[in-house]
């Protein structure tokens, strides 16, 4: 099964945003991947955090949901909606979802980020929980290909890389594609990003893919991009630094089983 992770550099205006969505999605159906992938935040990197609260919307009903579906059925594509702002609790909030797709545009699963970004260096300074809520859930779900085959998708949101007891999670729920969509910054995935993926992949024996956001947005913010798949062993399996583009690679059943017999770590797990 070919897949895709779709790097943007998302603007301010949505969009916008959402056209160069379609333009990738529609890059990567032509170069044959059935499962697609776009970053966190795809739809606006605003000027604010507060910026998010304008575009938020109630799951299931909206113009950015309508347009992913739509897309997903044109297109006839497997879609994880990276992130986009849902209602949340209070209307100072809202929750950093990322909803998976059907070709027939479905909304078959949803993921509210559960660990919420906080970094301060004196230079930068983040506090995601200022405007977004957490969310509780680990969520895996099924998607099958043309084939006929089935992949166990394991959802997550860029900061919950750095916590390995939610992959720990979807592992034991049978997850063997990890997805990661993000927004990393320059200076904490120049450091970080890499060498987390290739863990968590390694760790779980799974395959990990995981689009960034990459470049310099409008808002000033510096994202790090490097979007990679990355297959059970840890290898990278393809890479784009910087800008947008289309990482595409492909799942194998044979090589996921093939490094699950050799090293049966998961079958050795005591806690």
């Amino acid at each position: 099964m070919k897949i895709a992770a779709l790097q943007m550099v998302s603007g301010l205006n949505v969009a916008a945003n959402l056209a160069q969505a379609r333009s990738l999605m529609q890059q990567a159906a032509a170069l044959g991947a059935e499962l697609v992938v776009l970053p966190e935040y795809f739809c606006g990197m605003g000027a604010r955090d507060t910026d998010k609260l304008a575009y938020r919307e109630a799951f299931g009903n909206g113009p950015i949901q309508d347009f992913m579906a739509q897309a997903a059925k044109e297109l006839q594509l497997w879609v994880v909606a990276g992130t986009l702002p849902l209602v949340a609790d209070d209307d100072q909030h809202v929750l950093n979802s990322s909803l998976v797709y059907a070709p027939s545009g479905e909304c078959v699963a949803r993921y509210d980020k559960i660990h919420l970004f906080q970094f301060d260096n004196g230079r930068e300074h983040y506090t995601e929980a200022a405007v977004v809520q957490a969310g509780q859930q680990p969520v895996v779900c099924d998607i099958q290909a043309k084939s006929g085959e089935t992949w166990r998708l394991g959802l997550s949101v860029c900061y919950d890389l750095r916590f390995p007891e939610l992959y720990r999670a979807l592992s034991a729920q049978g997850a063997d594609l990890l997805l990661v969509p993000s927004a990393f910054t320059h200076t904490t995935g120049q450091a970080h990003w890499e060498v987390l993926l290739r863990a968590r992949a390694i760790e779980n024996l799974a395959y990990v893919l995981a689009p960034g956001q990459g470049g310099v947005h409008e808002n000033g913010r510096k994202t790090w991009g490097h979007s990679l798949l990355i297959d059970p062993w840890g290898e990278v399996q393809a890479l784009h630094a910087s800008g947008t583009g289309v990482v595409l690679g492909e799942l194998s059943r044979d090589r996921l089983q093939q490094v699950r017999q050799q090293l049966p770590a998961l079958t050795h797990r005591v806690l």
